[in-house]
């Protein structure tokens, strides 16, 4: 892309320029109200909500084209979106690719807009040079995305392309429909926004509305709001009022909220401003049917229908409700979102397999920068190998093929696994290509400044082992210093996943031998406490004796006796400290307390011979101590006897019939 100059000409010392030539974040609100009233004069931009057109001045830049320079070239890769304040430029597009046969197609003036296939990072379709000098408004993708994402209904008119279908312009192998290869990619995109319903949608749409009729007519009417009438349109608040009184599906506002976000998604209910999420606030909305200027009035016969079809439309809708909510939170630009929304977010990121080996302070702050993506057909291309990674993705819905050039597809990505990574951690380009599997997929997105950010030194720092191309344990280097004096730190990663198995051999042979059991260890303790979630006792206490038994399987004499002793002694002192943190709760159990004896036989055996761990004998005696034999024999009685009695009565029964 060719520079462009941004001074040197007679308007140059106007107010509002100045105030754009000003960096996003050293713009005062004034600087934002004298950018607003020249932008509100031009073409572009005079049906947009005035909520766009702030956002559009606080992030947007001037640009000044002197005539004959190149904005960009056909075939580049965009990195901002461009409307025009004033002069003209010429779109000019080659057969071949090469600048110097291209033709120009059209002319863009004043009031038109260009550059849209940042949003997809598509190759630019033709060259823009400015046909005499000429003023611009920039906007960088990151920005003009966040708009797009939030203001897409109010912004789709204005992004179609000025110049239509350009038959001679380059193909884009990024379009899902193979048909329309060479046609402009908003074209599809504003299809994709304006999507005919789902039938089941239609209907839950025409049961509510008719069952508001029926039982709160009120609710929809024509209403006034600084001096302007909107017509037959119900209220966010009391849609979500009524909504809570008629079931106790509906469990919450935010719930109510999400039912009425997926009829505001799917088209059937809409905010008179074409705002695109529902909010529980005294804002408009209309539903399909009133859109019209004669909207019918249900019969008598629908209102009944309405009534009989009710409950069940809640229940579907209350089903699908809270992944509408979430979207509805995802698509709100990341500073925007509240500190309910971070937490919804949040609680949606513990149960993402792909994040599970990342520690909870890493899974909020991406709750603050996630963004929602969805695409419409199968067959599109998310990105293509050989591209810059400029984003890190997770699959929240459908599934993807990972194609490589000369080998096909390798490999089949479904909900909950995530790709891109590589890319961004080593900074290289893309490995393979995305491609949709199916229709209607839906991602969470890290764009690569949050990703650089946030992730980078974790995964750079994250050491996976793999069994069967499965991970069955994740570990993430530690940079805490060891809290014994001058001992350099021995645990050098921390477990962040994997099966109960790995964790329990990393954590055996990573275990320190050098200090007394009862010091403090975080990790060991955190097992002890916590096994019982992802490995009972009836699996950890035949592991851990096998792993007490366990012998080297090559090396000399005294190594392999070596590591048969550090075997026991690991054992034994994880023992140890189960036995010491969890007391009388361990002991009552039936088989950690066999255990407990077993383990004291083997190295009361062993200690004959080994040395070393007689020293430990002593400490697991005075545990035992503490649970006498006489009340660990009654416990076993009175369990040997509730299993008689139980048996007894099966007998009994089975006798009487």
């Amino acid at each position: 892309m060719v520079a462009v100059h941004a001074s040197a000409h007679s308007v140059a010392s106007s107010e509002w320029i100045i105030c754009l030539d000003k960096r996003p974040a050293e713009r005062s609100g004034e600087d934002v109200d004298i950018i607003l009233a020249r932008m509100k004069g031009v073409k572009a931009f005079e049906k947009f909500h005035p909520n766009l057109l702030q956002q559009i001045c606080m992030c947007g830049f001037y640009e000044y084209l002197e005539k004959g320079i190149t904005l960009y070239r056909q075939g580049d890769i965009g990195t901002s979106w461009y409307a025009v304040l004033s002069g003209s430029l010429d779109v000019k597009v080659s057969e071949t690719a090469n600048h110097q046969d291209a033709v120009t197609i059209c002319t863009l003036g004043v009031g038109t807009a260009f550059g849209e296939s940042i949003l997809d990072n598509t190759p630019r379709h033709a060259t823009i040079v400015s046909r005499e000098n000429s003023e611009l408004l920039r906007i960088e993708q990151r920005e003009f995305k966040t708009l797009w994402e939030k203001y897409r209904q109010c912004m789709a008119g204005l992004l179609a392309p000025p110049y239509g279908v350009m038959d001679s312009g380059a193909t884009n192998d990024r379009m899902p429909d193979k048909e329309n290869l060479n046609s402009d990619p908003l074209s599809f995109m504003s299809k994709h926004l304006n999507k005919v319903p789902s039938e089941k949608i239609l209907r839950a749409e025409k049961v509510l509305r008719n069952a508001i009729l029926a039982r709160a007519p009120h609710m929809i009417r024509d209403r006034k709001y600084h001096l302007k009438t909107y017509r037959q349109c119900c209220v966010g608040t009391e849609l979500v009022d009524w909504l809570l009184q008629q079931s106790s599906c509906v469990h919450s506002r935010a719930h109510a909220v999400g039912m009425w976000q997926v009829l505001l998604e799917e088209g059937v209910l809409n905010h008179v401003d074409h705002e695109l999420n529902f909010q529980d606030k005294y804002l408009f909305y209309r539903f399909l049917d009133d859109e019209e200027e004669d909207a019918v009035l249900p019969s008598d016969d629908d209102k009944r229908e309405a009534e009989e079809e009710l409950q069940e439309t809640l229940l579907f809708l209350s089903q699908i409700g809270p992944d509408a909510h979430m979207r509805m939170i995802l698509r709100k630009p990341p500073g925007q979102r509240t500190t309910e929304d971070l937490e919804i977010i949040y609680d949606e990121l513990l149960h993402i397999k792909a994040l599970s080996h990342l520690s909870n302070t890493v899974k909020r702050e991406l709750a603050g920068v996630l963004i929602f993506e969805s695409h419409a057909k199968a067959g599109t291309v998310l990105f293509n190998q050989g591209e810059e990674g400029t984003s890190w993705y997770i699959i929240q819905k459908g599934s993807v093929n990972v194609v490589i050039y000369g080998k096909g597809v390798v490999c089949t990505l479904h909900e909950g696994d995530d790709f891109g990574k590589l890319a961004l951690v080593n900074d290289a380009p893309r490995a393979a290509s995305i491609v949709l599997r199916e229709d209607n997929c839906h991602f969470l997105r890290v764009d690569k400044e949050d990703f650089n950010r946030i992730l980078r030194d974790v995964e750079a720092n994250t050491v996976r082992l793999k069994e069967h191309d499965q991970d069955v344990l994740v570990l993430q280097k530690s940079l805490r210093p060891s809290s014994h004096g001058n001992i350099p730190a021995h645990f050098k990663y921390t477990v962040m996943s994997g099966s109960p198995e790995k964790i329990l051999e990393h954590l055996l042979e990573t275990m320190r031998l050098d200090i007394h059991f009862s010091d403090p260890d975080p990790a060991l303790d955190d097992f002890v406490l916590m096994h019982c979630v992802f490995m009972p006792i009836s699996q950890l206490c035949p592991a851990l004796l096998a792993h007490y038994h366990s012998q080297a399987s090559q090396g000399s004499e005294q190594e392999r006796l070596d590591y048969s002793v550090a075997s026991k002694r690991r054992v034994f002192s994880l023992a140890l400290r189960w036995a010491t943190l969890q007391g009388h709760h361990l002991l009552e159990d039936d088989t950690a307390l066999s255990f407990l004896e077993e383990l004291h036989g083997f190295v009361s055996n062993d200690a004959r011979v080994l040395r070393p761990l007689k020293e430990l004998l002593p400490e697991l005696e005075r545990i035992l101590k503490q649970y006498p034999d006489d009340a660990r024999t009654s416990q076993k009685s009175i369990k040997s006897s509730c299993d008689s009695s139980a048996l007894e009565r099966r007998g009994l029964q089975k006798s009487s019939q």
